[in-house]
């Protein structure tokens, strides 16, 4: 890659500060991945800019995004990478993935889809490093500093790569515990006279996990948290009724999902990133091993047939 006007070539190690700032958009977490402090990695960029006469970054909200000048600073600054990866002592060295890759994924897909892709994509790229931030949001317009988002239903985001990653089951769950001390509901009329374990109502951001007010407005809130976890737990000690997904839910002898054919919300998984962070090797294994989680956990973020003709609180 060339730069036409250009006298001076570029420092291969400012491409190479350049390019870890273009994939995660913020220069405090470049300089963290690279063990450097924030003002080395602006003054580098500054001597690059200065060295290829023009702007490489441009302000967006939340962090910065790439000129027309920095899209072929980085096609150059990959090719540095490609160069560099190269000379590494091994064949097997030299096929190692290593960096760190940032995510934001909801309580339970982190929990059962990403840190079991996670623990094993790292059995053969030992020097791969995930952090994990759990939120449960829309995707994010601007997402610097982070790699790959994953959120329940489609995401409507600009300058971005959205992936349909796959399907889960939310139902309404109550502990044997609970039942036998309140009853089983048999209607969604009974349901009623019952408490709701689920988000807390103002804080929740995603408009398709509105269903049980949607479904069943009469339902009073009993126990509500921004955490699934706690949705699950609370259910099970008896704070009483959850709207679980039955992925996490199914896991219980203790729970029983209550009129199944009633409750049996299915919503999308989608995965959100940055163009450009496709072009990492460590984010693209990473996508990669999600996709392939989800595929060997379908049938049970699907839920199981729980539908018996026994009483569910005996």
């Amino acid at each position: 890659m060339t730069f036409p006007g250009i006298s001076v070539a570029p420092n291969p190690d400012d491409l190479l500060i350049f390019l870890a700032v273009a994939r995660t958009g913020r220069f405090t977490t470049a300089a963290e991945s690279l063990g450097l402090n924030h003002t080395t990695v602006s003054r580098r960029i500054s001597a690059l800019e200065k060295t290829l006469d023009g702007r490489l970054l441009a302000r967006a909200v939340g962090g910065w995004e790439l000129t027309e000048l920095g899209e072929r600073a980085r096609t150059a600054a990959e090719g540095v990478e490609s160069a560099v990866s190269l000379l590494r002592g091994s064949d097997d060295e030299a096929q190692q993935i290593s960096g760190v890759v940032r995510m934001s994924a909801t309580d339970g897909f982190s929990a059962y889809i990403a840190a079991p892709a996670v623990a094993l994509l790292q059995r053969r790229h030992p020097l791969l490093r995930v952090e994990i931030v759990t939120v449960t949001r829309r995707a994010l317009q601007h997402r610097s500093g982070l790699d790959i988002e994953v959120v329940v239903g489609e995401p409507q985001v600009h300058r971005a790569e959205s992936i349909l990653l796959g399907y889960y089951s939310l139902g309404m769950y109550a502990s044997r515990h609970y039942l036998k001390a309140h009853g089983t509901p048999a209607t969604i009329a009974d349901l009623t006279e019952h408490p709701l374990v689920y988000f807390v109502d103002s804080m929740l951001q995603v408009d398709d996990l509105d269903a049980p007010r949607r479904l069943v407005p009469e339902m009073r809130e009993s126990l509500s948290s921004t955490n699934v976890f706690v949705h699950v737990e609370g259910t099970r000690a008896g704070a009483g009724i959850g709207f679980l997904p039955c992925f996490m839910a199914d896991q219980h002898a203790d729970l029983v999902r209550l009129l199944p054919d009633d409750f049996q919300e299915r919503l999308p998984y989608w995965m959100v990133l940055r163009t450009e962070s496709l072009r990492l090797p460590a984010v693209a294994a990473l996508v990669a091993a999600l996709r392939v989680q989800m595929e060997s956990y379908a049938p049970a973020l699907l839920g199981r047939n729980v539908t018996t003709g026994t009483d569910p609180a005996n």
